[in-house]
């Protein structure tokens, strides 16, 4: 066997791995995946009991209801940020805002857990802008010698 004709790989993981980093490089990704785990703590902590030995400590306030809501729409600004990537600037407006309400509402923003990973997500998500496509190539006018396609008489 030649080294032109070896054999290529027969899984897909490539390509898979290929075409996600694509469609991650067309949105916000990160803004987009730490938006969506801040909303996990402030759904969840203000609903947990401690059990420390034979005492149990329930941290649910009357504000629970607002920390469920509060969490459900952290996770669905950071899908949002995924999968419409042009409303990426009211989904992260409003990620910085329902954190900001968290900390108030949501034991401090699910103890920070919560809190910074929205902001930090809401922040991505603002400045994120798509990039600029690559230009077309442009075949150049000279002709193989060098000389320009006009005779040599150039304006400049």
């Amino acid at each position: 066997m030649s080294a032109d004709t070896r054999p290529r790989l027969t899984t897909s993981f490539g390509s898979n791995r290929r075409s996600f980093r694509d469609w991650r490089g067309r949105r916000p990704f990160w803004a987009g995946l730490f938006t969506l785990l801040a909303g996990i703590p402030i759904m969840y902590i203000p609903y947990q009991t401690m059990t420390i030995g034979d005492l149990s400590i329930r941290l649910a306030t009357t504000a629970g209801a607002g920390s469920l809501i509060i969490g459900v729409l952290l996770i669905v600004l950071g899908l949002t940020m995924w999968f419409q990537p042009q409303s990426r600037v009211f989904a992260g407006i409003a990620a910085i805002l329902l954190a900001l309400v968290s900390l108030v509402v949501s034991n401090f923003g699910a103890f920070l857990l919560g809190f910074v990973p929205a902001l930090v997500g809401g922040g991505l998500s603002v400045a994120w802008a798509p990039g600029a496509p690559l230009p077309e190539p442009v075949a150049p006018a000279q002709g193989a010698t060098g000389e320009s396609a006009d005779g040599g008489n150039r304006v400049e």
